[in-house]
């Protein structure tokens, strides 16, 4: 009787053992895509270092892809494919949030985990992480350039997309704090489009300065936005003559920062943000609750605002040439 009772017990334990071994490997077999805008930039190759962390710390698939320009349909077909394979969840940058509804849709019907970045009105998402309120950030460039630019003269601004919500965000928090505070500022031209490409950026800001010659400042969206237009800047020698400031990172303006053509930059870290967006995705693939005042364990998103789907961090910083050597990406 003990000897059919410990054989018993043995097998309990073992199909216990088999269940758990079973439980580990499915976790650590879901695939989690993280899709970005555009593939190849500094910014999304930074983004790639903090998705590439997670998966060594997790043991999950998760992986990043982006289409090779940045063209909403490209990022559709992408996402179409992703479905297709059957992946477990899915991190998107979005490049136009109105065209990534309908396919973000048909993912969340087949089962799909969805988180987004930089897309706060997106509807077919679990939840959007911002890395701050986005028209704050805005402002806090503009308090910078309407500073360099001593409240007065005509600035320009720039975003990567027009559809691209949270450069519109940036740009029109920026303009209203300009509004408020700056009356002897006139913005010139409308919203500069790149593409978040630097040519683009570059091509730009030539027409800008030949449209206005007497023109003191300029607003970047785009991380690339800044390396464009301070390339424009630096070729016509205007260093001292204007002020330059935008969303970037030291290894995409570092150079500009350096000579002057740029004066200053802020950002967030995009490694930081691709880990918490396949944190996120684990969550709501667990059946985890978001709360407000949650601790995500990363900084900037030690103590977050939840508003609906949209959750907010604290994770702007602003650079200048004085200390760009802190942040070495």
């Amino acid at each position: 009787m003990k000897t059919k009772l410990k054989m018993l017990t043995a097998a309990a334990l073992a199909s216990t053992a088999l269940v758990g071994t079973q439980a580990a490997a499915e976790a650590h077999s879901k695939n989690i895509a993280t899709v970005v805008k555009i593939a190849g930039i500094q910014w999304f190759n930074r983004m790639e270092e903090g998705v590439n962390k997670f998966a060594e710390e997790t043991g999950m698939n998760a992986f990043q892809v982006g289409p090779a320009q940045a063209d909403p349909q490209q990022q559709v077909a992408l996402i179409e494919d992703m479905i297709a394979q059957g992946v477990d969840a899915l991190a998107v940058v979005p490049m136009s949030p109105e065209a990534l509804e309908p396919v973000l849709g048909r993912a969340m019907e087949a089962g799909i985990a969805v988180i987004t970045h930089e897309a706060a009105a997106q509807q077919n998402t679990a939840y959007d992480l911002e890395a701050f309120v986005n028209e704050d950030f805005g402002a806090n460039l503009m308090e910078q350039l309407a500073t360099c630019m001593g409240g007065e003269g005509e600035y320009a601004v720039f975003v990567g997309s027009l559809t691209s919500q949270t450069h519109n965000q940036w740009v029109d928090g920026a303009i209203a704090h300009q509004e408020a505070n700056y009356p002897n500022m006139t913005l010139v031209g409308d919203k500069n489009e790149t593409f978040d490409d630097a040519e683009q950026a570059y091509t730009k800001a030539q027409e800008v300065l030949r449209a206005f010659p007497n023109i003191k400042g300029m607003q970047g969206s785009a991380s690339t936005d800044v390396a464009g237009i301070g390339r424009a800047i630096e070729e016509r020698g205007m260093e001292d003559a204007t002020c330059v400031f935008g969303t970037s990172l030291p290894s995409i303006a570092g150079q500009y920062l350096e000579t002057g053509a740029v004066d200053g930059i802020g950002f967030w870290d995009p490694a930081v943000a691709g880990e918490a967006m396949n944190k996120l995705a684990v969550m709501v693939m667990n059946g985890e609750e978001v709360t407000d005042g949650m601790d995500l364990g990363l900084p900037g998103y030690e103590s977050i605002s939840l508003d609906g789907k949209v959750i907010y961090g604290q994770a702007w910083v602003n650079v200048n040439a004085d200390n760009m050597a802190d942040y070495p990406f």
